[in-house]
Formats: C-alpha cells, structure tokens, sequence
C-alpha cells in the first residue's frame, strides 16, 4: 500500500501538468479574451475604447503575446507559488482561493457526511424491507430527489423560512455579521444560515447514494456466505451490519473520487442562490469573462481534489474490504 500511495503522489505531478495545458487551452478556445468582454461590457454601458486604449489593456494582461509565451509565463509563476492577478477581481488568485477554498471544503465535507448519515440508513432499511412499505416510500422520495434540482430546493427552503419565521437565509453570515469579528453570535448566526445549503447539497445526493446501497446490499444479501451465517446463528444485526453492509458500501467509497469535486464545483447554482462565497459563483464569473488566471487555477484544484479523492477512496477501500490488495 505505501509502494502504491508512492507511486499515486508521482504520477500525480506529470498529470496536473497536463490538466494545467489542456485547461489553458480550453480555455483560449472561445474566441475573443478578457479585453474583447471588458471592452463588450464597457460600450453596454455607454463607453467607448479606442485601438491605442485597447493595444494598452492587452500588454497590461499579457495578452499580446502568443499563446505558448503566455502559458510559460502563468505556470513560471505557478512553480513559485503565485497564480497571478484576476482579471476581474483585480486581486491576486491566491487570494481568492485562500478566502473561498476553506469555506468551499468545509461546506463540501459536511455536505458529505451528511449525505451519508442520510443515505446509509434509507439504503439499509430499503434493502432489508425489499418491497414494503418503507422501501416504496423512500424509493419515491429518491426519486424526486433525483428529479428536482438543488437550486428549486433552495428556493423552496427559503420560501418556506421566510414565510414560517421571517428569517431570510441568504450567505454563510447576516449582513450585520459578515464584516463583524468572530463571536458566539456570529457563529450562531452561521449556523441558522448554513444548515439550508448543508440540507439541500445532502438531499439531491443521498437520493443516488441511497439507490446504490440498495442495489449493492440486495445483491450481497443473497449470497451463500449470508445464507451460512444465518444457518450459524449469528444474530440478524451483527450478521447484517458486519458482512453484506460492510461489502455494499464498496460502491460508495469508491465515489469519493468524484464526489468530492463535484460537491465543491457543482454548487454553482445553489451558491449563487443563497448567495454562499464559495469557488463555484467565482468559477462561473471566470469563465464567463474569460479570466485565464483565475478559470485555470480553479481547474487545477478541482483536478487535484478528483486525484486525492481518487487515492483517498482506494486506501479507504482496503482498509474497508481486506480481499482488496494494491500490489
């Protein structure tokens, strides 16, 4: 096993190299650039910008230059640390990820584990009670959970809050608290902010996860090692819990290489929504404008979420199952 974590963290440096080309590519795809929005949004507005004026913006964000010298130049700062300056933000990257990525992981991990604290219990009962009532009726609820989209949720949470006790949830903090020092009040406030978005990013996706289990533990269940350890007397529980559950949840280790991603880059909608400061809105806002900076230092965190998760699902899986080996 730490032969093959070795080996995972080597070939994770020539893999971000290439998602950092490929993503700087996509990037340069669309055409026009930063310049061709900024100067698009300016003349919405009423303002004009002459050929010298432009000539100035395109040295100033580098544009000028070809695009191989403009990637050389982005990933020699990236080697030393420094993702470069927003275009739209005008603040270092850097910067912007270290106020939103924290935020953005804490939200995506309880988000998680409150998936699972969901789903492992209705993926259990659904799969012991095989066509009762209890599995008909979580088996509806998946599916509108499937069905209805996280941002609808949101908006309906926040109806019904409203209306029910004239709170408005919107954003991690109040705007009374969000500029205050942190305080037993503010994060109490945090808390009665933040339980929407963790209930709604938990829901959409304890509907599949839940699915899953159900499939994998019906499967496990009629097996002959169950059969043998109910003929043994082992009690229905611990026979329950300790073996076919135990195997079942291999399908949901395993997708924690792309939950974890999809978690912290598939909010966009519900972040823009509740108004949470997290990367997703900030991503969105970058590509839309063509921040090359900003859009591929997204995508390569985003990228090395998906190999951590990767790695961290396969140790979990070994520890989880001992028949699983990584020669």
């Amino acid at each position: 096993m730490l032969h093959y974590i070795i080996r995972r963290l080597l070939i994770f440096i020539p893999f971000l190299a290439l998602i950092s080309v490929v993503s700087f590519t996509i990037i340069q795809l669309p055409p026009g650039d930063y310049v061709d929005t900024y100067v698009q949004n300016l003349q919405q507005q009423g303002g004009t910008v002459n050929a010298q004026e432009r000539a100035a913006l395109e040295k100033q964000y580098g544009l000028d230059k070809p695009f191989p010298v403009q990637y050389g130049v982005w990933m020699g700062h990236v080697l030393r640390g420094d993702f470069g300056n927003s275009f739209l933000y005008d603040r270092p990257v850097a910067d912007i990820l270290a106020e939103r990525v924290p935020r953005t992981m804490a939200i995506a991990l309880a988000a998680i584990l409150l998936t699972w604290l969901i789903a492992i219990p209705i993926g259990i009962l659904s799969a012991r009670r095989q066509y009762s009532f209890w599995d008909h009726a979580f088996t509806f609820l998946s599916f509108l959970g499937l069905a209805i989209p996280g941002f609808l949720l949101a908006l309906v949470l926040m109806y019904v809050v409203y209306d029910k006790t004239g709170w408005l949830v919107t954003g991690i903090n109040s705007p009374e608290f969000r500029s205050a020092p942190w305080s037993v009040d503010k994060a109490v406030d945090m808390l009665k902010n933040l339980w929407l978005p963790l209930v709604v990013l938990a829901v959409t996706s304890a509907a599949g996860v839940s699915r899953v289990l159900r499939a994998s533990l019906l499967d496990e269940l009629k097996k002959q090692y169950v059969t043998t350890a109910r003929a043994k007397g082992l009690p229905e529980g611990k026979l329950i819990l300790r073996y076919p559950v135990r195997v079942a949840l291999n399908p949901l280790i395993s997708t924690i290489g792309w939950m974890l991603p999809a978690v912290v880059g598939g909010e966009v909608v519900v972040s823009k929504v509740l108004n949470l400061p997290t990367t997703g809105p900030v991503l969105l806002d970058a590509i839309l404008s063509q921040d090359m900076y900003l859009t591929g230092a997204l995508v390569m965190m985003l990228s090395a979420l998906t190999v951590a998760g990767t790695l961290l699902s396969d140790i979990l899986l070994a520890v989880l199952d001992p028949r699983i080996r990584y020669e």
